[in-house]
């Protein structure tokens, strides 16, 4: 999928196994971003198997400078100015709740305001 680097979004770096499609368990995750009214846009990344490098480099492609990515049992948030290896969020996959403030929390990084609990 070609991404349009000129819309200031948060990137969704899918694994590449995915054919731009989310899956269904992290609905909850794009209606999180969604209510707090911040674009976003999945991406490839075909470097990487891993979920913390994906979302780094979603990212560092991302205007908004916030990227998400996933594996089995996490979701990931990245900021561009952190280290690689130090992603802002680690959160489990394990409730539609969590799943849902992630989300929220990530579109909140861009608008600088405080972060759900």
């Amino acid at each position: 999928m070609a991404i349009d680097n000129d819309k200031p979004a948060i990137f969704i770096a899918l694994p590449s196994k995915l054919n731009n499609k989310l899956p269904d368990n992290l609905e909850p995750m794009v209606n999180g971003i969604e209510e707090e009214q911040i674009p976003f846009q999945t991406m490839h990344v075909e470097s990487s198997d891993s979920a913390v490098d994906r979302a780094y480099q979603a990212a560092v492609a991302s205007r908004l400078s916030v990227g998400i990515s996933f594996d089995d049992q996490q979701i990931v948030v990245h900021y561009k100015n952190l280290k690689p290896n130090e992603p802002l969020f680690v959160v489990p996959i394990d409730n539609p709740t969590n799943i849902r403030k992630i989300g929220a929390n990530a579109a909140r990084l861009v608008k600088g305001v405080p972060f759900k609990k």
